[in-house]
């Protein structure tokens, strides 16, 4: 099968909020804007924020949201110092594995974000011989 590209569209319920989150602090480009949703552009595919998901006032747990949003990036502390200047209030930083580095945020719904400096033995690298 050839896919063109990779959605996630993700449920919330304080919609602005988070419209103006994933716009405004992490400065995801917009795509495309209607009624009830905003999509954004990522690398090789899109965010979608829709209404009509459950927020929560701190982080959903894996019960309530099994699922993490991972934006990998090349240095991670330049840009967890970035978001903190925007406002960002990480609940870990600088959590360190054998695959690599995460730090931890969430947005105003409680979704899980994590910032990834990733190394060649995370599952998540991309091997040049794909």
């Amino acid at each position: 099968m050839k896919f063109h590209e990779f959605g996630f569209i993700l449920f919330v319920e304080r919609y602005e909020e988070c419209v103006i989150f994933y716009r405004d602090i992490l400065q995801l480009k917009v795509r495309n804007v209607k009624d009830t949703l905003v999509c954004f552009d990522l690398p090789h595919g899109y965010l979608m924020v829709e209404q009509g998901g459950t927020g929560g006032n701190q982080e959903k747990t894996r019960e309530q949201n099994p699922t993490v949003l991972r934006f990998d990036v090349d240095s991670l502390l330049p840009v967890v110092k970035q978001l903190e200047d925007r406002g960002v209030r990480f609940t870990k930083k600088n959590l360190k594995f054998s695959w690599g580095t995460i730090s931890v945020f969430h947005d105003p719904d409680g979704n899980r974000i994590e910032l990834g400096e990733i190394n060649n033995t995370s599952g998540s690298y991309v091997n040049c011989h794909r």
